[in-house]
């Protein structure tokens, strides 16, 4: 399941975004989201999505300036662009500073999800790898989203590393028993906490491994895993191949 940030400064336009797109059939769900391009930045320096969808003109930080921020920092999310018809200027520079797609605004139905599937499709081939994901299909049911559920992934989001990351803790930090938050997961996702507790720890350690100077076992330790043997099963139970594997296609 990929990770989206909505990045859109009118509310409407981003909320409409949020609720209507389909993000199942394409694979995603949104963990955050941003109404100008400086809140984006933080968002996306915080979260790490894998996807990026945003305006392109905005306040604060237009969304050029948020992707050559990004891309210095090496931070390289995909992204698409979303930009009004009389903007297509706009457009061409957004794919030269790293956009993979942009869509007119107004936009129709489907339209969106058929760029996020292109956009992703490619990326996944330049990548030269599929995920072989044994897990159910990750997604978030119809409608929005309870307050707590929110911060239940906001709160693993930001604490997949820690070794010891359990429902109680998760629960305790957003002030619920486990009880009612396995039964938010069972209600309003397709997914358990530990689903997404593994999705998340598998996504940041592919990123970890791009880079093959990380050896395996930092990398285990650094997404929370103490057993490097357990890590490198759940890895390829994951992705396919084990983690010497997978990196090696990174190698010049």
């Amino acid at each position: 399941m990929y990770r989206v940030v909505v990045v859109e400064d009118e509310t409407i336009v981003r909320q409409g975004i949020i609720r209507d797109t389909d993000w199942g059939s394409v694979e995603c769900m949104v963990v955050g989201e941003a109404g100008n391009g400086q809140e984006g930045l933080e968002v996306i320096r915080r979260l790490r999505p894998d996807l990026v969808i945003t305006d392109i003109r905005m306040p604060k930080l237009s969304g050029l300036e948020m992707a050559e921020i990004l891309d210095k920092e090496k931070i390289m999310p995909v992204m698409i662009f979303l930009t009004a018809y009389g903007d297509f200027a706009y457009a061409q520079q957004a794919i030269k500073v790293g956009a993979r797609d942009y869509v007119l605004k107004p936009f129709k139905d489907n339209v969106l999800e058929e760029s996020i599937k292109k956009t992703l499709s490619r990326y996944l081939k330049k990548a030269g790898f599929e995920d072989k994901v044994q897990n159910e299909e990750l997604s978030l049911k119809k409608g929005d989203k309870s307050k707590y559920l929110t911060a239940a992934l906001a709160y693993i989001d930001e604490n997949y590393s820690d070794p010891d990351l359990s429902a109680a803790k998760v629960a305790q930090a957003i002030g619920v028993s486990t009880g009612h938050l396995s039964h938010l997961f069972r209600r309003e996702s397709s997914f358990t906490m530990s689903n997404y507790v593994l999705d998340c720890r598998m996504r940041a350690a592919k990123k970890l491994l791009q880079d093959y100077s990380h050896k395996v076992y930092e990398v285990a330790e650094a997404v929370g895993y103490r057993d490097i043997t357990y890590f490198s099963v759940s890895f390829k139970k994951y992705v396919g191949v084990t983690p010497s594997e997978y990196q090696d296609r990174f190698r010049e």
